[in-house]
C-alpha cells in the first residue's frame, strides 16, 4: 500500500484550456492541455513524446481569447516555472503525460 502525502499549498481549481510548454532541452514548444490550476502551480497534459523530467525549467504559454487579450493588452499569460512531477500514467489518454509544474515567477 502506498501513502501519498498532500503537497499542495493552494486549492486547485478544474481548468481544461490549451497551452504550450517551451522546453529549452528540445529548444521548442510543445502544445497541450491544462488539467487544474492553483496560484502557486499547474497540471498540464502533453504529448508523450515531450522530452521532459524533474527539475525542468519551462515556460507555460495561456493564450488568450481576443476579447480577453484587448482588455489585458497582450495575447498570452506567460509563466516560468519547475516541473515538479511527470505521471506517465493516469494522463487524459496512451498519448500523453502528466505534468505537474510548480510556478517559479510569482
Amino acid at each position: 500500500m502506498e501513502t501519498l502525502v498532500e503537497q499542495r499549498r493552494d486549492t486547485r481549481t478544474s481548468l481544461s484550456w490549451p497551452v504550450s510548454v517551451w522546453v529549452p532541452k528540445a529548444n521548442r514548444f510543445f502544445n497541450g492541455q491544462s488539467t487544474n490550476i492553483s496560484k502557486s502551480g499547474v497540471l498540464v497534459n502533453l504529448p508523450m513524446t515531450t522530452p521532459i523530467g524533474p527539475d525542468s525549467i519551462v515556460e507555460i504559454n495561456f493564450p488568450r481569447t481576443s476579447t480577453l487579450a484587448k482588455q489585458k493588452g497582450q495575447y498570452a499569460r506567460i509563466k516560468l516555472g519547475k516541473v515538479v512531477r511527470v505521471d506517465r500514467e493516469g494522463s487524459l489518454d496512451s498519448a500523453s503525460i502528466g505534468v505537474g509544474i510548480t510556478f517559479t515567477d510569482q
